[in-house]
């Protein structure tokens, strides 16, 4: 089962470290002495994906055979979607003599790139590694990091608004300027919404207290919102959906746990599955006689089916928008 340790937690942990040396009070995971293998997680922020991506990779240790607090053990510690936690984090992970970390989502990758190249890092929730600057190339990464990449299908998403809103002529694809992830899929959007024969109307924030108002400015002037995997937008999902709905807009968002918490409609990637697929990355790593020069050949992996198209009831009725049947055929709906 998953500790969630606060950030207060974290640095009585660090206090701890610097006291106590190495004592069994470190870890979330049960302290038996005899683990085989110290795994570090630095999870961003405490967002459904995030979650998912965390639950599928401690699954995917159990399915294959491993056992919590004998086989492995985990330090779980959350930087609660804030990057000034990641530098603390990281120093805590490094310092604990952790056999591999576990680095989810962009910020805390990016963070711990910059504190070691002696521990094979594993990512989950990244979105381009090239485009972020984590690894050399998507083939051959070339250091000490690597893993699965939650490009969306971004295409396909904008499709879906399409789909669901044929009179559509305007979408504003709505992210958080400093994500360099959002970035990049800003782009892939606005080439599928011109394709389409729709004008793209650029939206974006610097913080999260901008994104009603941003949303609210919105109003009368699109037919839709697209938002992408973005970790700020992602974790204020509730109040963006909430001022979405008074607007009457719908908003088309890059995965199902951005639907679950508001977001009108996804054709999105299962981020448990992506935390499985990491796992078995993570056990090929850990197992190696060369764990550092097998995860600098080990290429970047992605997701390339089963995803998820889903709809959010409460939006819907929101926004009275109604759905072709087409869509709910093959629609998830929360």
């Amino acid at each position: 089962m998953k500790k969630l340790i606060t950030i207060i937690l974290a640095l009585a942990m660090i206090l701890s470290l610097a006291a106590c040396g190495d004592q069994n009070g470190q870890s979330s995971a049960p302290q038996t002495g005899s683990a085989t293998y110290k795994i570090g997680v630095m999870q961003f922020g405490e967002f459904t994906a995030l979650i998912n991506v965390y639950d599928g990779f401690v699954q995917g240790l159990k399915d294959a055979g491993m056992v919590e607090g004998t086989d492995f053990e985990i330090i779980y510690l959350s930087a609660a979607a804030d990057t000034a936690n990641c530098p603390t984090i990281a120093d805590t992970l490094i310092n604990n003599g952790c056999d591999l970390i576990y680095a989810i989502a962009t910020p805390s990758v990016s963070c711990i790139k910059e504190k070691t190249s002696d521990i094979p890092v594993l990512f989950s929730a990244v979105t381009d590694p090239v485009a972020s600057g984590l690894v050399a190339s998507n083939d051959a990464p070339g250091a000490n990091i690597s893993g699965t990449s939650d490009m969306n299908p971004v295409a396909e998403q904008v499709d879906l608004i399409k789909e669901m809103i044929p009179s559509a002529q305007k979408v504003a694809v709505f992210y958080c300027s400093s994500e360099s992830n959002s970035a990049v899929q800003y782009e892939l959007a606005k080439a599928q919404i011109e394709k389409l024969g729709m004008t793209c109307v650029q939206k974006t924030i610097s913080a999260v207290d901008e994104a009603k108002s941003a949303v609210e400015s919105l109003k009368g002037q699109v037919d839709a919102i697209y938002i992408p995997t973005d970790n700020t937008l992602a974790d204020s999902m509730t109040l963006v959906a909430a001022a979405a709905n008074e607007c009457g807009l719908p908003v088309v968002v890059g995965e199902p746990g951005m639907c679950q918490a508001g977001g009108t409609a996804t054709y999105g990637i299962d981020y448990y599955k992506l935390g499985q697929q990491t796992a078995k990355m993570a056990i090929e790593v850990l197992k190696s006689a060369d764990p550092l020069a097998t995860i600098a050949k080990m290429p970047i992996q992605y997701q390339t089916e089963d995803c998820i198209t889903a709809l959010n009831q409460a939006s819907l009725d929101a926004i009275g928008l109604e759905v072709p049947q087409s869509v709910l055929d093959k629609a998830v709906i929360y």
